[in-house]
């Protein structure tokens, strides 16, 4: 019997040894938890296609008056948001104009992508 415990204490050791090598590198963070979902807040979404066309709120707008469009829907909006939708293929400069807008006013933008 006390080599059977001897055996155990061993194989404990050893997948505690191995399980703190699995991962050496990650971060450890400690994230806030939450057993439901805010309700949305107010937000528009601008879109950018690969043809580099600006979409507000999926209609074509020129980009000289998005700016315009995206101050008087968010004017009266408590914790306003810009929801950025962008192909693959366009130029990370289109995608930062819009998030200058945002920063600009005092908005939030988000960059919106798709899950794996």
């Amino acid at each position: 019997m006390s080599s059977m415990t001897d055996i155990v204490f061993l194989l404990l050791i050893f997948f505690l040894v191995t399980s703190t090598l699995v991962n050496p590198n990650a971060l450890k963070l400690l994230l806030p938890k939450s057993t439901n979902q805010l309700p949305s807040q107010q937000s528009v979404t601008v879109s950018i296609d690969k043809n580099l066309v600006y979409y507000f709120n999926a209609k074509v707008t020129p980009f000289s008056m998005l700016e315009s469009k995206i101050v008087s829907e968010l004017k009266n909006s408590a914790d306003p948001c810009i929801n950025i939708q962008a192909e693959k293929s366009v130029p990370i400069e289109y995608v930062v104009r819009i998030m200058n807008i945002a920063k600009t006013h005092g908005y939030k933008s988000i960059l919106a992508t798709e899950p794996e």
